[in-house]
């Protein structure tokens, strides 16, 4: 008697877990929420797995063969010291400013890098937040 009657429930739940129709029975209702309480809220993507494999197989790659250092590196071929333009300006108020740059500083430009640091030392002057 017992089995047969487990048999039936088991049978309710297999129907219930394949997208059927829910019984509405207390014992199997609690079931099927266990089950969905047992099963993974989301699905991992098979493509992020493959990039997260390739990416980690190629960081591999790269310790097992390292690129080969050569015997001119940093000797005359232009990386190993770049220039670096600068200019200072004097703000109002006795503040001064420097600026630095890979491309040369034109007047023009040492001008117009002035013109908004001094509008912007007015605005914070204006504003009490500041």
């Amino acid at each position: 008697m017992f089995r047969r009657r487990a048999d039936k429930a088991s049978e309710r739940l297999e129907r219930a877990l394949e997208g059927g129709p829910i019984p509405h029975d207390a014992e199997t209702r609690r079931a099927v929420a266990a089950a969905g309480a047992l099963a993974p809220g989301y699905t991992r993507d098979p493509a992020r797995i493959q990039h997260t494999h390739d990416a980690m197989m190629a960081a591999f790659m790269r310790t097992l063969n390292p690129l080969e250092a050569r015997e001119d590196a940093g000797t005359d071929d232009g990386l190993d010291e770049v220039p670096l333009h600068r200019a200072e300006i004097e703000l109002p108020g006795g503040g001064r400013v420097v600026i630095s740059d890979l491309e040369e500083l034109t007047p023009e430009r040492v001008q117009e890098t002035a013109a908004v640091m001094k509008e912007i030392l007015a605005r914070k002057a204006k504003d009490p937040q500041s």
